[in-house]
């Protein structure tokens, strides 16, 4: 599968990926850490890609996104944008609200 294809078929099957240095456990750069900080204070599952170890998306998302810097935000198959953008949006309720939106509620579990 060509690097391209490989880009889109994350964004299109993950409801929520943030491509990043390093893992949310462990951050690689201060931007990746405010963007993780902001985004697991949603409280929702979400996909990762830590471009460090991936050379080869590292290398090509910013001309599939025509987004030059990282990390990368990608919501339902839009891109939210970088660390700033999910500051900004976290700050003011947004982020949650886009995030609820595109990740249904789990089951609690409990019979009814």
């Amino acid at each position: 599968m060509d690097i391209m294809d490989t880009i889109k078929d994350q964004i299109e099957n993950n409801p929520v990926i943030i491509y990043m240095k390093g893992s949310p456990d462990m951050p690689q750069c201060g931007f990746s850490a405010r963007a993780i900080e902001a985004l697991m204070g949603c409280g929702k599952r979400f996909a990762y890609v830590d471009i460090l170890s991936n050379p080869e998306i590292r290398a090509n998302l910013p001309t599939y996104a025509n987004w030059p810097t990282f990390p990368q935000l990608w919501v339902d198959g839009e891109l939210v944008g970088g660390c700033d953008i999910i500051a900004e949006m976290s700050g003011n309720g947004e982020l949650q609200a886009v995030i609820d939106a595109a990740v249904p509620a789990e089951p609690s579990g409990e019979a009814e």
